[in-house]
This record gives structure tokens, sequence and C-alpha cells, in this order.
């Protein structure tokens, strides 16, 4: 991908354009971070770029994803690259996008980007950093500031806020002073940004290792209030000393966040985790032995189905992280569960996730008690070693065989043998054909 973009550039370089890789791979490349994708800017209009990418090869093209703003996407040698014509942008009345805006130089298009981190350019033919916006020393000191006036950028884009905090925590870098104090006044405006912008920049955060910094900051920067209020209920609500030492429901919740293991880290398991105790504080009650918070699971993946549904995630996505979340009690009595029951939990292809949410739930207590977890996975093991999964579906006798055995005519009945028959196989009452045929008679009586 990065000799194609090298490729790009000398040809926009050969035609007379100025053209450099822009935006985050230049600090990726600055970081010694391999760059997602190259982004390239250039003084070429979109028609030119669209001439330009075109001749590089039979098979480049272009497509103008957003022609007005000078933004061209192309494609080479099978890459996908964003070219844009340097510009500066008017007013921004809807909070997201300019109301028009005018091609102009490098450094006018540097200046009107979002993070000085953000706005550097690298010529990767002279092999040389172009930087308006002090945006290398902003690296090596690890910084996180806006551009210009910080009001002025996020009033420009409200979701530079998000932005701002998923930078800080996913680079490990601190904010600005400026910039802290802008986030903290503006959070309100957070309101009013699509929630499918709201969740993909939260998607982007939480399946970052450093997840549970950035749900803090959210926390700390009053930003939950507005997209988030339910996880606000989960500050302050006590929770049994005896179980939980590390505090209250949300200091649960963050911890329980902080401890995915990285090779487990899926939008649906991270976002199970943090919602799987929302409806904690309204089930919240003190007897007189300890706290209580019966029957909070399911009110728990009642919310999250709300909070999910709000933010615009896809059906089948909320369907399976309500479902670990409604089931993550459950977990509790599977040692004892009749044996078929075990079974039908573990053959749900969701099983695997309900333990890791089961996993991270207890590392997210303090003292933590693997335990269960360990008994469980012993069951499991053993469950998948006997090969249940392929034993359990065939029953010792076959529908035909119990008709003659009873004399049954076909119907439901000869089906509800059938899955006693399962059943007794699974618990282990019947182990061979003359068995099978004497547990059939016997309750055919």
């Amino acid at each position: 991908m990065e000799n194609t973009a090298i490729k790009i550039v000398k040809a926009f370089q050969k035609a007379g354009y100025e053209a450099y890789f822009a935006g985050g791979s230049v600090r990726d490349l600055l970081m010694e971070r391999e760059p997602k994708d190259y982004d390239i800017a250039t003084s070429a209009t979109p028609d030119e770029i669209e001439r330009i990418v075109d001749a590089i090869h039979l098979e480049s093209k272009t497509i103008p994803i957003g022609k007005q703003f000078g933004v061209m996407l192309g494609i080479v040698h099978g890459h996908a690259f964003e070219i844009a014509t340097f510009r500066s942008d008017s007013s921004y009345s809807d909070g997201r996008r300019p109301d028009a805006v005018l091609f102009t130089s490098a450094k006018e298009d540097a200046v009107r980007r979002d993070f000085t981190i953000n706005g550097l350019f690298y010529d990767p033919i002279a092999k040389k950093v172009i930087d308006y916006v002090s945006g290398q020393d902003d690296i090596k000191n690890k910084i996180i500031r806006f551009i210009g006036e910080p009001h002025e950028r996020i009033k420009e884009d409200h979701l530079r806020i998000l932005r701002a905090i998923r930078f800080s925590n996913n680079l490990g870098f601190e904010y600005d002073s400026r910039t802290e104090a802008a986030i903290k006044e503006l959070a309100h405006l957070l309101k009013d940004i699509s929630r499918e912008r709201v969740a993909d920049e939260l998607n982007k955060m939480i399946l970052h290792p450093r997840r549970a910094h950035s749900f803090r900051e959210l926390e700390k920067f009053g930003i939950f209030e507005h997209i988030m209020p339910e996880v606000l209920a989960e500050k302050g609500v006590a929770q049994p000393v005896r179980f939980h030492q590390e505090g209250d429901v949300l200091t649960h919740s963050f911890k329980s966040l902080h401890d995915i293991p990285k090779d487990w880290a899926t939008l649906e398991l991270c976002w199970a985790v943090f919602l799987h105790d929302i409806g904690k504080p309204a089930k919240f009650e003190l007897r007189p032995d300890r706290i209580h918070f019966d029957g909070h699971a399911e009110l728990s993946a009642q919310i999250a189905r709300s909070i999910l549904i709000r933010l615009k995630f896809p059906k089948a996505m909320v369907t399976k992280i309500c479902w670990l979340i409604d089931h993550h009690m459950t977990v509790g009595f599977i040692p004892k569960m009749k044996r078929i029951h075990q079974v039908n939990l573990f053959l749900h292809p969701w099983f695997e996730d309900l333990m890791r949410l089961h996993w991270c739930d207890e590392k997210g207590s303090v003292p933590a008690d693997m335990k269960l977890y360990e008994e469980i996975i012993k069951l499991y093991t053993e469950f998948k070693d006997e090969k249940l999964l392929e034993d359990h579906f065939k029953p010792k006798l076959n529908g035909d065989e119990i008709m003659k055995l009873t004399g049954l005519k076909p119907g439901p009945a000869i089906q509800d043998l059938l899955n006693a028959l399962r059943e007794a196989q699974i618990e282990g009452e019947v182990k061979t054909k003359k068995e099978a045929e004497e547990f059939i008679k016997r309750i055919n009586k």
C-alpha cells in the first residue's frame, strides 16, 4: 500500500502539482507505527485528480465520494486512497460539515484540520515533513492540541470532542490545557450529533486495549450525561463488600472492561462487559445479610437494548449483546444443572462468549474468584471431548423402531419419545440400544 501511495504522489508531482501524504498516516510514520491507510492531499482539483489517477494504471479509477468538498477515492493496484484537494472551509452551520469549501494552499489546508498531530504533510519523494502547526513537537511531547482556538474547532464539528478523547487514550497522550477546558465546556454539543457517528467513535474506543481509560474520561468530562445517561446511575451504587472490594457498580464496570484480554475483544463482548450490570441500580436492595440485586441481569439486558437501539447498532449485534447480558447470572447454576440443560447451553453458538463475559465479570471484582469459571470450563472441555456434539443428535432408536416397539402411529407422540430418549442418552441413563428399547417401553406405559 505504501509503495502504491508513493507512486500516486509521484504521478501528481510529475504532472506539476503539489502532493503529499496527509493526516494520520504522517503521524503514524513519525511515531514508527504502521499506517492503516494513506490519505493524500494535493493542489490538483477533483477533475485533475480523476484524470491523473485514471492514467496511472489501466485498472485505476476514482470514485467521487465528496467531490463538492474536493475529496475523491482513488483505487490503484487494488488499494483505496482518499485523495483530497487542499482546501479551507467556511462556517459549519450543522456542526458537522462545512457549508462551502475553497480550494487553496497546503498551509491553509493544514490549519483547518482538527489536531496538530493530524495537521502534518509528508513528501515521500523528497522524504520531507511539512509542518505548519508544530505537530512534530506535540508528537514528541505526547500532547493532544487543537489547531487554533479549541472552541472554534469543536463548534465546527462537535464529534471532535470524542475524537480528542479517543486519540488521547489510544495514543497515551496528555491534553493541552486549553483543549481539555474546551472539551469540558462544550460536552453538551454531543447531544446534537447523529447517533451513528457517536457509536462509530465509541466503537473505536471500546475495541482499543485502553478502552477503560477512554470510557473513564467520558465520565470525567460529563459526556455520558449527553450520550448514555443510564451509565451514570451506576455511580455511587454500593455492592457487597465481601465480593466487590473494588467499589461501586460503575467502578466494577470500568475494571471489567479494563481486564478484557486483547484476543477476546469483539464489539459484542466489549459492550456486553460494559453494560452487564447497568440494571443493578434499579434492583438495589439492602437486606439484613447483605446487598442484593435480584433480577438485575434481565433488566440490564432491557436497558442495554434501549441504549444500543438508540445508537443505531445492527439488530444482530443488539440481539447477541443482550443475550450475553441476560444470561450472565445463569452461569452460576451450570454445575448443578441437569446434563440436558448443560448440553443445550454448551451447544449454543454464543456460549464461549458467555464464559468470557463471566471471566471479565470476575476479573472486574476484588477479590477475583475464578473457581466457578474453571469448573465450568472443565465440564465444557469434557463435553467436547466426549463428542456429544455429534452423538447427542443420534438417538439409539429411530421413529420406525419406536413405532414397532410401542404400536403407536406417526404423530407428535413419536417425537416426544425421541426427545425423551435423547435427553436420557445425554443424562447417561441410556447407553446401549437394548437400554433404549427398555426405556421407550417403560415411559410409553
